[in-house]
Protein backbone atom coordinates (compact mmCIF):
# COMPACT_ATOMS: atom_id res chain seq x y z
CA UNK A 1 0.00 0.00 0.00
CA UNK A 2 1.41 3.19 -1.33
CA UNK A 3 2.11 5.90 1.67
CA UNK A 4 -0.78 8.87 1.55
CA UNK A 5 1.33 11.95 2.59
CA UNK A 6 -0.69 15.34 4.14
CA UNK A 7 0.63 18.58 4.41
CA UNK A 8 -1.09 21.59 5.74
CA UNK A 9 -3.00 24.50 3.35
CA UNK A 10 -0.68 26.99 5.04
CA UNK A 11 1.85 25.48 2.80
CA UNK A 12 4.25 27.95 1.00
CA UNK A 13 6.58 28.34 -1.78
CA UNK A 14 5.78 28.95 -5.55
CA UNK A 15 5.74 24.87 -5.95
CA UNK A 16 4.08 24.48 -2.21
CA UNK A 17 7.02 22.80 -1.48
CA UNK A 18 7.98 24.58 1.59
CA UNK A 19 6.24 22.48 4.17
CA UNK A 20 6.02 19.40 6.68
CA UNK A 21 4.36 16.58 5.39
CA UNK A 22 2.38 13.70 7.64
CA UNK A 23 1.42 10.67 7.16
CA UNK A 24 0.24 7.29 8.75
CA UNK A 25 1.86 4.19 8.03
CA UNK A 26 1.89 0.37 9.77
CA UNK A 27 0.12 1.82 13.25
CA UNK A 28 3.30 4.82 13.14
CA UNK A 29 2.85 8.80 12.24
CA UNK A 30 5.66 9.67 9.63
CA UNK A 31 6.97 13.00 9.20
CA UNK A 32 9.23 14.38 6.25
CA UNK A 33 10.03 17.86 4.56
CA UNK A 34 8.79 18.04 1.47
CA UNK A 35 12.12 19.70 -0.34
CA UNK A 36 13.77 16.35 1.38
CA UNK A 37 11.33 13.62 0.78
CA UNK A 38 13.99 10.83 1.52
CA UNK A 39 14.45 11.27 5.17
CA UNK A 40 11.10 10.30 7.07
CA UNK A 41 11.08 10.77 11.06
CA UNK A 42 8.56 8.01 12.90
CA UNK A 43 6.57 8.60 16.03
CA UNK A 44 4.12 7.81 17.49
CA UNK A 45 0.51 9.15 18.04
CA UNK A 46 0.43 10.40 21.64
CA UNK A 47 4.05 11.88 21.18
CA UNK A 48 2.70 14.11 18.41
CA UNK A 49 -0.40 14.59 19.83
CA UNK A 50 1.89 15.82 23.20
CA UNK A 51 4.02 18.30 20.75
CA UNK A 52 1.16 19.32 19.04
CA UNK A 53 -0.22 20.81 22.99
CA UNK A 54 2.86 22.40 23.18
CA UNK A 55 3.17 24.14 20.12
CA UNK A 56 -0.79 25.18 20.84
CA UNK A 57 0.52 26.37 24.27
CA UNK A 58 3.42 28.28 22.68
CA UNK A 59 6.34 26.77 23.95
CA UNK A 60 8.30 26.54 21.13
CA UNK A 61 7.41 30.34 19.94
CA UNK A 62 10.97 31.38 20.57
CA UNK A 63 12.33 28.96 18.26
CA UNK A 64 9.99 30.29 15.17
Amino acid sequence: MAIQWRKSSKSSGAEGNNCLELAEHDGEILMRESDNPDVVVRTTRAKLRAFLGGAKEGEFDDLA
